[in-house]
């Protein structure tokens, strides 16, 4: 090794991109190069792939970007707290959180078009009233808005420490892969040897023949190869901190998952009350008002021709009977007595024998579950083998139901022929929103030609 003059080693970052987000477009490989350089291993073609590069430069502008947001967020709590004991206080800080809360949805932004992390908007401000009293307090209440100042606090020092080993990395890799291209640069304009290692008042250690310069090009390769990982590695706790502070929080999630449960709820009791006010208007309802019209005609004939008077009675008894089905049948449709009495094995067991195709029910379960998903449960079996009877065209199904420790399980198989699908607007999507509901799931797995396999789980709570 022989006397130079020359920098240490840089610094390279590599540029990752989120695991499975993104896409691995790389640049500069037109046509079946690309392609070639596609079927490379992963860790070969990672420095020049377009998720690698993207990722870097989401850690390039991290830096620049939390100083900022730091900047204003420290500077706006510590205006507003230390203005607190005067009445100014208070708008300066809800300005400063709703600063905060924007510099949080450009951060998702940046997130989303860097790192391709699709993290959803956080729940907007809730205000009872209008005006600016309102806005901050709800602002000042929002855990939303200390989470995205959490953010800006937090950022800084991770930004700053990501920035040095992305870009060192990047840079002695890059610049170690390359010396065999720009080595020259040090004897013609530095009088030197080449890049310097060591150097005091006695020794001088310089990369400058054919052995050390191909090793360090390799040492280079490694870090360039390195770099990417390192980079995503990094970027990884940038994706926790975007989705965990700068997302809608868990409960507010539940929240709004509660509220558009009660919401299907809501709907579906109207529309059971519209069914079954429709049931009674066109079936019992019209029946028995044909029946007082036929017993007051055959009460006028009741002296005159008695014989046609008993003709006319026994029709109406047959209306009678015909309208006390009726009845038993929407009845039956609202809550049997046979579930309310016996439980789920004798009322499946009966929806089971008026389905058009032979039904194997087996019920195993110790105790009942709560009478409300007993309920549910019910009507899900129910509908599925009335979809059975309508459009399976199968020759058997089977009906299973067990416990599953707190959850309640349901599986409907027939072999018919399948294509069934939980598509809007079909029974199937309307039983899966009902489960829903209730913190329940419905899996359908129904290929063309069948078998067609329902399986329901609801929460047991007792």
């Amino acid at each position: 090794m022989a006397t130079d003059h020359g920098q240490g080693y840089g610094h390279d970052s590599g540029f990752g991109h989120d695991s499975g987000f993104g896409h691995d477009s790389g640049f500069g490989f037109p046509g079946d190069a690309g392609e070639r350089r596609r079927r490379l291993p992963a860790g070969l073609r990672a420095p020049f792939e377009a998720r690698s590069w993207r990722e870097f430069g989401y850690v390039l502008l991290s830096l620049p970007v939390s100083i900022l947001l730091f900047t204003y967020a420290v500077t706006m709590l510590s205006l507003g707290v230390g203005l607190l004991v005067t009445f100014l206080g208070i708008p300066v800080l809800a300005a400063g959180l709703a600063g905060c809360r924007g510099f949080g949805a450009l951060e998702r932004a940046r997130a989303r078009a860097l790192l391709g992390l699709e993290v959803a908007d956080p729940e907007p401000l809730r205000m009872r009233k209008s005006g600016l009293m309102a806005w901050m307090g709800a602002v000042l209440k929002s855990g939303t808005s200390w989470r995205n100042l959490l953010y800006a606090v937090l950022q800084l020092p991770w930004a700053a420490f990501s920035f040095g080993v992305a870009v060192a990395f990047w840079t002695y890799g890059w610049a170690l892969l390359t010396y065999p291209l720009w080595f020259w640069l040090f004897p013609l304009y530095g009088g030197q040897g080449g890049l310097q290692l060591y150097g005091d008042d006695r020794h001088q250690v310089y990369l400058d023949n054919a052995f050390e310069i191909t090793v360090t090009a390799l040492v280079g390769l490694l870090f360039t190869l390195a770099s990417p990982w390192i980079v995503r590695a990094l970027t990884t706790v940038d994706r926790l901190l975007v989705h965990g502070l700068l997302g809608p929080s868990r409960l507010s999630a539940r929240v709004v998952e509660l509220e558009s449960d009660r919401g299907v709820v809501v709907d579906t009791a109207a529309a059971d009350l519209r069914r079954i006010e429709r049931d009674l208007h066109d079936g019992a309802q019209a029946r028995l008002v044909a029946l007082a019209m036929d017993l007051g005609l055959a009460k006028e004939k009741l002296a005159e021709d008695p014989q046609a008077a008993a003709r006319m009675v026994d029709e109406a008894h047959g209306e009678v009977k015909t309208a006390l089905q009726e009845l038993r049948d929407l009845a039956r449709g609202i809550h049997p007595a046979v579930l309310t009495d016996r439980g789920l094995d004798a009322a499946l067991s009966a929806v089971a024998s008026r389905c058009t195709v032979p039904v194997q029910v087996e019920v195993d379960l110790a105790e009942r579950p709560a009478a409300a998903i007993e309920g549910i449960a019910y009507f899900t079996v129910s509908e599925l083998l009335q979809n059975i009877s309508k459009h399976a065209r199968a020759t058997s199904a089977a009906v299973d139901v067990w416990r599953a420790e707190d959850r309640l399980m349901l599986q409907v198989v027939d072999d018919g022929v399948g294509g069934a699908d939980v598509s809007g607007g079909s029974g199937l999507a309307g039983l899966a929103g009902r489960l829903g509901a209730v913190d329940g799931v419905l899996v359908v797995d129904s290929p063309v030609g069948g078998p067609t396999r329902v399986t329901a789980e609801l929460p047991w709570r007792r």
